[in-house]
């Protein structure tokens, strides 16, 4: 996201926030404030201000590619449009592309393909399983049944937020135990941090009528307190978002996967349909792949799963050796996984690492050492998107 260039007088006065901040946690009102509910509707909002929209349609850099395959990335609540000026200044050059949105457990469409990552459930060894769905959007209208389980999906995965909420209000003490132990929070953080979290679902509950379904998501907290700097100083928001994301990360492990469809359900009715399946997040590959689940291809580079996408390019290239005229050869994808969520935030307020990826960015396509094992494996990008397209045409 572009920064703008920030005066002397305004870069002092925000480090004077951050070391003297104008309250402590210890003082926190329990009551909702005026400004407390201004904060609310500032997180939730889907709203872009012309600051933003320029942040969105003007990338940082540009780059030479001219085939561009974007198959698993996340609109969230940036207008397509928007999105689309994005991609043609990103890539002045390009001349071919596999352009498809990938939202969490909601169906979207970018020119004439519609997409989805659902969130599904592997009994076999008990994981949670996600897919990448792309389909021809002429077929929306045969996909009533996939709808359905994606809106499911959708509501069950943002009720995590409310157990979220819960294990600090209320709180879970072996939860709250855990994640204090992790990160050293003492009680008067902990006090505050469910002072602030009563509040915030408070406010979701006199407000549900006009909250956004996609601002349900933990990232929610997250926000809120983002928004508190100023007030508390960064010293304490540092430390209230580490121990955020120790309740987080505890919250999920204990997040029932009952409620999600079987991926053998998801993968049968996204066939009905005629769509291609992918594999996202290699780090999810070995137990899927032993799985033998009926699926295209799988992502084997993601600007968080890097270490081993040499290794697993060998490993499906042995794979497709051995199924040789028995089916068709599974694919290699990349994945940048882009939240463009992130572009619009402020940079003190941005996920670093998630706010520096590009829909259609992935290097390692140019990395010599991985090229090496692409030839092996007689593919490369144009190639992967030539056969799925392919593929989605039925």
């Amino acid at each position: 996201m572009p920064q703008t260039l920030e005066s002397p007088a305004v870069s002092v006065v925000k480090k004077m926030q951050e070391h003297f901040p104008t309250a402590s946690p210890d003082t926190a009102c329990e009551e909702i404030t005026e400004q407390d509910t201004e904060i609310f509707f500032r997180v939730i909002s889907t709203d872009l201000n012309d600051e933003q929209v320029k942040a969105v349609v003007t990338p940082k850099r540009t780059y030479s590619y001219r085939t561009v395959m974007a198959v698993h990335w996340h609109p969230e609540f940036i207008p397509m449009d928007l999105i689309r000026q994005r991609i043609a200044a990103s890539y002045p050059h390009k001349e071919g592309d596999l352009i498809i949105p990938t939202q969490h457990n909601q169906i979207l469409e970018y020119d004439d393909y519609a997409g989805v990552e659902v969130d599904c459930y592997s009994r076999g060894f008990n994981q949670k399983v996600q897919l990448l769905l792309h389909f021809e959007k002429s077929r929306q209208d045969k996909a009533e049944v996939l709808k359905s389980m994606c809106a499911h999906t959708f509501t069950y995965r943002s009720s995590q937020l409310f157990d979220f909420m819960h294990t600090i209000i209320r709180p879970d003490e072996k939860r709250i135990e855990a994640a204090v132990a992790q990160t050293g929070a003492d009680a008067v953080l902990v006090k505050f941090v469910a002072t602030y979290v009563k509040k915030i679902e408070e406010l979701l509950m006199q407000h549900e009528s006009e909250v956004p379904p996609d601002a349900i998501k933990n990232k929610l907290l997250r926000n809120f307190f983002d928004e508190l700097r100023p007030i508390y100083g960064a010293t304490v928001i540092n430390r209230v978002q580490n121990y955020l994301k120790a309740v987080k990360a505890i919250v999920k492990q204990h997040f029932s996967l009952q409620y999600f469809y079987r991926t053998s359900e998801i993968i049968e009715e996204a066939r009905a349909i005629g769509a291609g399946i992918i594999i996202p997040h290699p780090e999810q590959f070995w137990p899927i792949l032993l799985a033998e689940y009926d699926v295209d291809g799988y992502e084997v580079w993601n600007p968080q799963s890097q270490r081993y996408t040499d290794f697993l390019i060998s490993v499906l290239n042995d794979k497709n050796k051995s199924l040789a005229g028995k089916r068709r050869p599974l694919l290699i994808f990349m994945g940048d996984d882009t939240h463009m969520g992130e572009k619009v935030k402020k940079p003190e307020h941005q996920d670093k690492a998630k706010a520096s990826r590009e829909i259609g960015y992935q290097p390692a396509w140019d990395d010599l050492c991985i090229r090496k094992k692409l030839i092996t494996a007689n593919l490369c990008k144009e190639q992967v998107i030539q056969e799925y397209r392919s593929r989605l045409a039925g």
